[in-house]
């Protein structure tokens, strides 16, 4: 069967159009502000052998981990129709316990079209700590795993499944609210799939979804010839690992030849004792969304773009970690620092398209207890933006999620709401962005009053090394965690848990990004 550009054109758009649908579902039925209000979630379709055809623009720390839990679903398990799997194991796929992953087979006249599924961040999922995102020393600390394993069978709920996830959580309402509503997207998605193959028919939506995948690596490799062949090095490191191991450097090694690019971690620092390694799903995101970010024109979301780049990573390192190593740190802090080495190094390549390090950290801050008010347990979690590195035709912007958060912010409103928490401040660190002749965003300071007793965890980095400038601009400031109690303020570390007291006011003061010129 011949391509025609139109209709490869067309699939493109119907494709995308799948997960996109299968978000707006999940957000509006989900239950927990951090999915509700901040979207953390993604949604993707896949091919019978677990390709990626189409992600919706939700999450880049899931663009190259998700195929690997399908992968992963897949080779587990057979699926039938009306089966659902789910799965959260980081070394399977995941990216690290609080992401649930539901994956649907799609099978249209007994014949097996494809699969859909989306990965959401859970508030809670047990653990040594509220919001399950503790300083841990191994896996089993940080919450309940869960292998691929099948939540639905035929249609029919394995309850025995769904009962042992309800129990291993500090809110199981809320819990099994955001679980029916990535059922439900996974539904929407099947639905959708079924559609397009009644219309079109199973051998036309194959023959084009394959396309898709070999325009996107034509795309891609388009974009890596007209790099400059040659090895280009940067390195970068973390704070801290939470136990007082640090600095922890990461390395990368970009070589362009001619098509094709080679990412190489070598003389990356080995996992560590605390929760911020990172499996390889998490290192292949990042490269994936780097490489992404530089494509031109609309390059459709899929694997496609993976096949003109190969990943290696030393085994048993921060950007390769082995069980039973902990790693929620590892998706949203060292995903951050992997980001910003890879583009120092494309900055010695691409010196007028490459931005100043962003603010590199996602400021995890996570607050549980018992609210006596509702009389229920909470637990709240939410990402804080910060500044953006300027790029060298503009300034950074202030106050924003970058990299691999794409979330947005929990309003003060449905914060107030749903926690017994009060918003008292939410203002941007005017002058944190590094100075040059584009100058980087500024970071923003948040400040959380405690109406009841709690415990905190935080989990944040550039507390100690500020985020690079560029072509000579300045680094940006580097973020600070403080406790305010009785109107004292107490400075408090990147990484750990504090008990907080009623009155106690939590403030995070986020980076700025690095200046340019």
């Amino acid at each position: 069967m011949k391509i025609d550009i139109v209709r490869l054109e067309i699939f493109k758009h119907l494709f995308a159009s799948i997960p996109e649908e299968m978000g707006a579902a999940l957000q509006r039925a989900s239950f927990s502000p951090n999915i509700k209000e901040r979207r953390d979630y993604s949604c993707a379709l896949f091919d019978p052998r677990g390709e990626m055809i189409a992600q919706a623009a939700h999450i880049p720390v899931h663009l190259g981990a998700m195929p690997l839990s399908v992968q992963a679903a897949i080779g587990s398990m057979a699926f039938a129709e009306g089966d659902m799997a789910i799965l959260n194991d980081p070394y399977q796929g995941g990216t690290h316990l609080p992401d649930i992953t539901l994956i649907a087979p799609v099978f249209t006249g007994g014949r097996l079209a494809g699969f859909v599924a989306n990965r959401a961040h859970h508030a809670d999922v047990g653990g040594m700590a509220p919001g399950s995102m503790p300083v841990a020393r191994e896996l089993v600390q940080e919450g309940l795993i869960l292998p691929p394993v099948k939540l639905f069978v035929a249609g029919e709920l394995q309850t025995g499944v769904w009962d042992i996830i309800l129990r291993n959580t500090r809110s199981p309402q809320e819990r099994a609210g955001d679980l029916r509503a990535q059922i439900a997207a996974n539904q929407r998605g099947v639905r959708r799939l079924a559609d397009l193959v009644a219309a079109y028919g199973l051998p036309e939506v194959q023959h084009y979804s394959a396309a898709l995948l070999d325009y996107t690596e034509r795309l891609t490799r388009a974009l890596i010839a007209r790099l400059p062949d040659g090895s280009f090095e940067f390195a970068d490191a973390l704070d801290d690992d939470g136990l007082g191991n640090g600095p922890l450097p990461i390395r990368v090694r970009i070589d362009i030849l001619g098509d094709e690019a080679i990412v190489d971690f070598a003389g990356t620092a080995s996992q560590a004792q605390g929760s911020v390694n990172a499996v390889y799903a998490i290192t292949l995101s990042a490269v994936y969304y780097v490489f992404r970010c530089l494509v031109d024109s609309e390059v459709p979301n899929n694997t496609g773009s993976l096949r003109a780049i190969r990943v290696q990573t030393p085994e048993g390192s921060l950007v390769n970690a082995l069980p039973p190593a902990p790693v929620v740190g590892g998706n949203v802090e060292t995903s951050q620092r992997i980001v910003d080495v890879l583009l120092g190094a494309l900055a010695q390549a691409l010196p007028d398209h490459i931005p100043a390090a962003s603010q590199g950290t996602m400021n995890n801050t996570l607050i549980g207890g018992w609210d006596p008010t509702r009389g229920r347990a909470f637990t709240y979690y939410e990402t804080i933006a910060g500044g953006v590195g300027a790029r060298p035709t503009a300034d950074g912007p202030s106050g924003l999620h970058s990299h691999m958060t794409n979330t947005l912010n929990t309003p003060a409103e449905a914060m107030e709401y749903a926690y017994p928490i009060q918003v008292l401040r939410y203002e941007l660190r005017e002058g944190t962005g590094g100075a040059g002749k584009h100058r980087g965003g500024d970071g923003l300071r948040r400040d959380l009053l405690l109406q009841t007793e709690a415990t905190a965890s935080l989990l944040s980095e550039r507390r100690v090394r500020q985020p690079y400038g560029l072509a000579g601009g300045a680094p940006g400031a580097v973020g600070e965690n403080v406790l305010i109690r009785e109107g004292v303020e107490q400075p408090l570390p990147a990484k750990g848990q504090v008990q907080l007291r009623a009155g106690d006011v939590l403030s995070v003061r986020t980076p700025g990004g690095g200046g340019w010129g």
